[in-house]
């Protein structure tokens, strides 16, 4: 199993404030893989306009 890259209890008490429901303790893994994605691809753009920097314009 691959690291967890959110809080979760930061992203529980937003579901949880902004809709008052209860959060399962598998969507911080499945909010981690979707960040992994984000992040593979941010890379991949870095790379085509060859930055070693990821900048916000690099996440689409």
């Amino acid at each position: 199993m691959a690291d967890t890259l959110v809080v979760a209890s930061k992203v529980k008490a937003y579901i949880k404030s902004k809709a008052g429901m209860n959060t399962a303790a598998s969507v911080a893994d499945a909010l981690s893989d979707k960040v992994r994605q984000i992040c593979d691809e941010a890379i991949s753009n870095a790379q085509a306009a060859k930055r070693k920097t990821v900048r916000d314009t690099d996440i689409s």
